[in-house]
């Protein structure tokens, strides 16, 4: 059974950091681009940041570039997205999301992944 399991959401201050984990298992891991979004209240999800094992990692937002940075942990199955500089703006559900191919997609659309977590909350307050 594929799975994806997102942590490391919560509540933090303008300026605070998190480190968001994205858990993997039932699939070969090496064989898939993984994909952080989000989703904030009223608004269209929207593709964050993308890492696959061919040609590393991909922004696909410019409001987060210097800010978070996608890595990854491949004998542990795992994806990390460190946030730091966290803005009220930054709030949302973030999603990992599996897509089996050895490159990120160019463009950030959740349409073409295979597989999605159950997202966590992000919240920063001002």
């Amino acid at each position: 059974e594929v799975q994806l399991v997102e942590s490391g959401g919560g509540l933090v201050q303008a300026g605070g950091s998190l480190r968001l984990s994205c858990a993997a298992s039932g699939f070969t891991f090496d064989d898939y681009a993984i994909g952080w979004f989000r989703q904030a209240p009223g608004k269209e999800r929207e593709g964050v940041l993308c890492i696959s094992s061919s040609d590393g990692s991909r922004y696909y937002t410019d409001s987060v570039k210097g800010r978070f940075t996608i890595s990854s942990d491949n004998a542990k199955n795992m994806v990390y997205l460190q946030m730091n500089r966290l803005k009220p703006e930054d709030t949302a559900v973030y999603y990992c999301a599996a897509l089996r191919s050895y490159q990120c997609p160019y463009f950030g659309l959740g349409e073409v992944y295979d597989y999605w977590g159950q997202g966590t909350q992000v919240t920063v307050s001002s």
